[in-house]
């Protein structure tokens, strides 16, 4: 019995010791270091449900709400008919801003290799890539990733989850 207070005196002195060793956040963070330099964008628009000219949000509200990207049958990287119209919502939209650049990503479904699915993504990216300069984008605003496998849109081993992991999607960047 002797034994067991002294153990629940202990636990009880060891969690108010912890507790009282809790950091409280700062009420203000320090100032940057000297000569560094933040590079935090700050939008002007921000809490004002404006949406920003040259954003990615402008860009969604522009070529439509799935105009960011464009998909494509198994195993293949050629740019159709209906993938032709959302390129080209996508290159007006990049006329008017002319100073924002884009990245082209390229995604592959589960099925395959690691490394067939990112050669399939990036063959996916550079058809976009190419399909946008050869309608007036300029190639020097466009840089294409990979991602193959590695980041799918839709979870899941069936024909629709595979389909809407099959693209090539555009993000601009600031």
């Amino acid at each position: 019995m002797k034994n067991s207070v002294k153990m629940a005196v202990i636990l009880l002195a060891s969690t108010a010791i912890v507790a009282g060793c809790s950091k409280k956040q700062p009420e203000q963070l320090p100032p940057p270091a000297e000569g560094s330099v933040d590079q935090t964008p700050v939008d002007p628009n921000a809490g004002t449900g404006q949406i920003v000219p040259g954003s990615q949000e402008d860009f969604l509200a522009n070529v439509g709400q799935f105009g960011d990207r464009i998909f494509f049958d198994t195993d293949r990287f050629n740019v159709d008919t209906e993938d032709q119209a959302t390129l080209q919502r996508q290159a007006q939209w990049l006329a008017r801003y002319p100073n924002t650049r884009i990245i082209v990503e390229g995604h592959a479904d589960e099925r395959g290799t690691r490394d067939y699915n990112l050669a399939l993504g990036e063959r996916r990216a550079n058809s976009a890539k190419n399909y946008l300069v050869s309608i007036g984008v300029s190639a020097d605003r466009i840089q294409t990733v990979s991602y193959g496998k590695e980041r799918p849109q839709a979870l899941g081993s069936d024909e629709s989850a595979w389909a809407q992991n099959r693209r090539a999607v555009t993000v601009t960047v600031q």
